[in-house]
């Protein structure tokens, strides 16, 4: 990935569990400082606090707690004012936070998909406007959004408003990229495919409200919810490790020129494919309106 930049200062969303918690670890055994924004450091995720603190002194890394709650700007405002205010400095934004749901389309309320919405798009909104400008005024940083391959890849029915956040936030994150370079911000997507294993994601996915909708679709799709889990765990290849998507991240965060995407998808869901010819055209379209340098 190119030279290596030791130390540092990292913001990781979303840090009490899954990919989070397993990036806030693996980049602080890298040598960073590495802050793990969740919500409720004393109260419900105080467990996940206490985890963090003990790896921390086990391996000699500089971890550290902030109480992070990417659905309040005011909570997002003070988390990055005490890293800077703690450490002189913000160098990179990792965006991990985020909530799955699972059923037919129809059922899910528009409070449910605006609530969807909210965390996993708005969410990375209040901490970049809370970061970014110190990484403006820095002139340098790095933002890291943590996308899904279901923006573009082969997707199965069930997960919509799962998979239309994630749309969402993938282009906010294509838009963000042009828009930060000049203020020598680096962007970096990467995309995780479908990990049925060592996370949470669809163990703790929400249903749908509107439970009587979702039993009437029982009637032509009985249990597809399990039949899609079941198919999607036979794609998965026995040697799939999700911890490869924090060691992408590491490695993303440790490059001198970081790439623009990178796919950690076992299953080979046909993201990497359908992104690269999108990403030229964009890049071809910016040079036809001669913004060449936001390539």
């Amino acid at each position: 990935m190119g030279e290596e930049r030791p130390g540092e200062v990292i913001v990781v969303t979303g840090a009490s569990s899954g990919f989070g918690a397993l990036t806030v670890r693996r980049l602080g055994l890298a040598g960073h400082t590495v802050y793990a924004g969740m919500r409720e450091t004393t109260g419900r995720n105080a467990a996940a606090v206490a985890e963090l603190g003990a790896f921390a002194q086990e391996h000699d890394a500089d971890l550290h707690a902030v109480d992070l709650d990417v659905l309040s700007q005011e909570s997002a405002d003070a988390a990055i004012a005490l890293v800077v205010a703690e450490q002189g400095r913000l160098d990179v934004v990792v965006h991990s936070a985020g909530h799955m749901v699972t059923g037919p389309a129809e059922a899910f309320t528009p409070e449910q998909y605006a609530q969807l919405y909210d965390t996993n798009v708005l969410g990375t909104q209040r901490v970049n406007r809370a970061a970014l400008p110190h990484l403006r005024g820095q002139r340098s940083g790095h933002v890291v959004w943590v996308g899904s391959s279901s923006t573009r890849g082969g997707t199965p029915p069930y997960l919509a408003p799962y998979f239309a956040a994630k749309a969402a936030m993938d282009a906010v994150a294509v838009s963000y990229r042009a828009e930060l370079l000049r203020f020598g911000i680096e962007t970096t997507i990467v995309v995780p495919g479908a990990f049925t294993h060592g996370t949470n994601h669809f163990a703790h996915s929400g249903t749908p409200a509107d439970t009587g909708t979702a039993q009437a679709y029982e009637e032509l799709y009985p249990g597809l919810m399990d039949q899609v889990g079941a198919r999607l765990a036979e794609l998965e290849p026995s040697w799939a490790d999700v911890g490869a998507v924090a060691d992408a991240i590491v490695d993303v965060v440790g490059a001198a020129k970081p790439p623009f995407r990178v796919h950690v998808d076992p299953s080979d869901d046909g993201a990497e494919v359908v992104n690269k010819v999108a990403d030229r055209v964009r890049s071809e379209f910016l040079r036809r309106v001669e913004l060449a340098d936001l390539i």
